[in-house]
């Protein structure tokens, strides 16, 4: 098992998630069940994953979630770019997040290479 309270990407997803929190409460109201909905649920994967495969038996089942929650945050910049298309966020948003999404997937994929071996 390992701590992932520990993991400075899981604390960084923490972050993540939170920001997508905040801004997604700018989105129109009508988008609730939508798109709000889903890049919430795409945000909150990426360190319950971390988190759930931190709490397992074998590293081969933490890498397994490590690249769950890569996929998870992929899908987050693809709706994020998506909120950016339907002008529900700034180009400016979109940068800054964009930035941190690119760090922690960056962050993720060095840790399953590292548990891979």
């Amino acid at each position: 098992m390992h701590n992932y309270k520990e993991l400075n990407v899981w604390k960084r997803s923490i972050n993540l998630a939170v920001k997508v929190y905040k801004l997604s409460q700018k989105f129109p109201s009508d988008e609730r069940f939508g798109l709000t909905s889903q890049i919430r649920r795409c945000a909150v994967s990426v360190p319950s994953n971390i988190a759930e495969g931190a709490g397992r038996r074998t590293n081969g089942e933490f890498v397994n979630f490590l690249g769950i929650s890569h996929g998870s945050i992929c899908e987050l910049e693809t709706q994020l770019y998506i909120g950016f298309e339907l002008e529900y966020i700034g180009a400016d948003q979109l940068e800054e997040i964009s930035l941190e999404v690119t760090e922690i997937q960056k962050m993720l994929y060095s840790l399953i290479i590292k548990f891979e071996k």
